[in-house]
């Protein structure tokens, strides 16, 4: 028994999942606290300032993360130390140029920024990106060499550390938005430095960075770097749109509470599609279709059967969901933007169950090194939840529209995603749902055999 117990524990889908759902408690927990701290127009300046940072966070690292992580996977030792280095590099020059341009529009265009609500993000997030390099870095060389228990490690010290930070201060202290962020700042800092001290960022070897290697990686690059761009887009463009319109920052904090809740759908989601990407890249590097397929059929059915039990359970419990996170404030019709919370997390558990198989197409096609098509699957996607996005916000004013947008994106990025990996690879679709049944059935026949034998 106590082997059995081992060997799950260290079984890469096991810590990746445990990493993904310590850091997701904590995130919502910590979230629940602020959305009671704050009033709602005040807490929807932290939404804002959250999801800008995470959109230049998938900009600055999106321009290596993906190539890195595919070509760690198959690289012998000579060539690892060229692409970390070169990985290094790369980060440390796309966040300084990524600085200087927001402080030059800070200083440019103060007045409008300070009317906006992204006044924090504009004065605060470049020394955010130079703060947690070290840990960004070091975060995704780790994913690149499955080292889950070491993510979870740097990532329990951001996301517990940050939910201690705002429960100390919802019970306490009743600092104000901005000492709140500087506390976020000093959390990252305190996770970047462990990653320094113990090595694990790799940025030490920066000078053994390559012309070769750094090209290898930006070409890869030139197009996941915006598909990640678009994927962040795809989570955040219903933030910003919503903040620009004449709904104003109320209607953002109101809209973040469902959005929020759809992390419990993205633990699982997150936590395969860290371990399958490698596994994906190295059999597709080695020219083996058929495992590229066995790997691909067996995680969208194994996410999309797992997802429908989430789906049904957020969709029956929406109201207890939003109490929970939200508070009671954000129960019902809110009388002053006229939204009911409930309702928009209903339509995304529908939205839930497409997320398997679209996030699965997406990283086959970056596995089996065809960036260009997932980019313009994510393009497609990125266009349609804009135009519904408008149409939902300035012509019918409904931010229930906005939430029904996404299922139509997703619908069109499984289509397109799903058409190029059947080209590359003669795909059946039935073989999904058949494999999913065997990847569970291969999990439960492992338990029980480890089981009887211990």
């Amino acid at each position: 028994m106590k082997n059995t117990l081992k060997k799950i524990v260290q079984e890469d889908n096991f810590l990746s999942l445990l990493g993904n759902l310590t850091i997701s408690f904590f995130g919502i927990a910590g979230f629940a606290l602020l959305a009671r701290t704050f009033q709602m127009d005040i807490f929807g300046e932290w939404v804002i300032f959250i999801s800008a940072a995470t959109f230049v966070e998938m900009f600055r690292y999106g321009i290596i993360n993906t190539a890195i992580i595919r070509y760690l996977s198959g690289a012998d030792k000579d060539e690892r130390i060229k692409f970390i280095g070169s990985n290094g590099l790369i980060g440390i020059i796309a966040t300084v140029l990524i600085c200087a341009l927001l402080y030059i529009c800070l200083l440019v265009f103060s007045n409008s920024i300070h009317n906006s609500g992204y006044e924090l993000f504009f004065q605060w997030y470049p020394l955010l990106a130079l703060i947690n390099l070290p840990m960004n870095t070091a975060l995704v060389i780790m994913q690149a060499d499955l080292k889950f228990g070491k993510i979870l490690l740097i990532r329990s010290i951001e996301s517990i550390g940050f939910f201690l930070v705002v429960a100390v201060n919802y019970f306490f202290l009743h600092m104000t938005l901005m000492e709140l962020v500087i506390s976020f700042l000093i959390i990252d800092g305190v996770a970047s430095g462990v990653c320094l001290v113990m090595g694990w960022d790799g940025l030490k070897y920066i000078p053994k960075a390559t012309k070769h290697t750094i090209k290898v990686l930006l070409n890869f690059s030139k197009y996941t770097t915006f598909t990640l761009i678009g994927t962040n887009l795809l989570r955040s463009a219903d933030t910003f749109i919503i903040s620009f319109s004449p709904l104003g920052t109320a209607a953002v904090a109101l809209y973040s509470i469902p959005m929020k809740l759809t992390e419990l759908q993205q633990i699982p989601l997150r936590s395969f599609a860290a371990t399958a990407f490698p596994k994906l890249s190295r059999a597709s590097m080695q020219k083996n279709v058929a495992e590229v397929k066995e790997i691909f059929y067996a995680y969208s059915g194994a996410m999309t059967y797992l997802f429908i039990g989430i789906s049904l359970v957020t969709f029956v419990f929406a109201d207890l969901f939003i109490l929970i996170l939200g508070g009671k404030q954000y129960l019902g019709t809110d009388p002053v933007t006229g939204f009911n919370a409930a309702t928009i997390m209903r339509i995304f558990s529908v939205y839930g169950l497409l997320l398997p198989i679209d996030r699965m197409t997406g990283i086959g096609l970056d596995s089996i090194n065809k960036p260009n098509i997932n980019f313009l699957k994510v393009l497609s996607m990125v266009i349609a939840n804009v135009i519904g996005d408008i149409i939902a916000i300035f012509i019918f004013k409904s931010l229930a529209l906005v939430a029904v947008a996404s299922i139509f994106f997703t619908i069109i990025g499984i289509w397109v995603g799903f058409f190029y990996m059947n080209k590359e690879l003669s795909l059946n679709y039935r073989h999904i749902f058949t494999h999913g049944i065997d990847f569970y059935e291969t999990i439960y026949g492992k338990i029980k055999s480890n089981f009887f034998r211990s």
